[in-house]
């Protein structure tokens, strides 16, 4: 599995001076994003828009935060992971939000406490970050999932978690469909397509984009700036 390809380096069409300015313009958001949270805000959130039950969960996942401070790496995974597998619901954007697809913030689908495989994931990544995992060992996976058993043929979009130890290793995956932490050679039923974090979009095994780029970077944009007004 090619996990490690950088998109950009394969994007002849996007001028030297695009990707600089794109690049400027995201850096500059998530440096806003990614500093200690405003925890007591995001409680308050919580509370005003969803609800007990929302700050409950908001509650828990500083409970959770606070405990896992101190744990090795690995251990954070495992902590972190079993936290938003245990207590969210699964359940699609079309019900939650009633929309084809909708990228929510953690204090959004905590507080509705359900959300889809990319609000798992980017709950899990962005909790992992606060919890001190550097960001270059993350990356949110786009991968096709077989459905179906070893022997079929039919698959769905899906996104997963991976944790990189070193860079050239491959990824344990995190992901919200089994509570197992597996390495990527252990899932032969996810296939990657691409991945992305705060520092760049790689596809897997192709000379040109898997994906279209700016519709991706624009709803990571947008989930960025929501994070940002509510605390994180």
């Amino acid at each position: 599995m090619h996990f490690l390809q950088p998109l950009f380096q394969h994007a002849p069409r996007a001028t030297a001076h695009f990707r600089v300015v794109l690049a400027l313009a995201v850096a500059t958001l998530l440096g806003a994003v990614f500093s200690a949270p405003d925890l007591d805000r995001i409680q308050a959130l919580a509370l005003q828009r969803h609800g007990p039950k929302g700050a409950e969960q908001v509650s828990a996942w500083r409970a959770m935060l606070n405990e896992g401070q101190h744990l090795s790496e690995v251990d954070k995974l495992a902590h972190v992971n079993s936290f938003f597998n245990r207590r969210m619901l699964f359940e699609s954007d079309a019900v939650v939000w009633q929309q084809n697809d909708y990228w929510a913030t953690p204090l959004e689908f905590m507080g509705r406490g359900a959300g889809d495989c990319e609000d798992f994931s980017i709950a899990k990544y962005i909790t992992l970050l606060h919890m001190g995992v550097p960001n270059d060992r993350l990356r949110m996976i786009y991968v096709r999932a077989r459905i179906g058993g070893p022997g079929s043929s039919k698959s769905e979009a899906h996104m997963v978690l991976g944790y990189y130890a070193h860079p050239a290793e491959e990824p344990v995956v995190l992901d919200n469909l089994i509570t197992a932490i597996r390495p990527a050679s252990s899932r032969p039923d996810l296939s990657p397509v691409f991945s992305f974090n705060n520092e760049g979009l790689w596809v897997s095994g192709a000379s040109t984009s898997s994906a279209d780029p700016t519709t991706r970077l624009s709803r990571w944009r947008d989930v960025l700036e929501r994070m940002r007004q509510e605390g994180f």
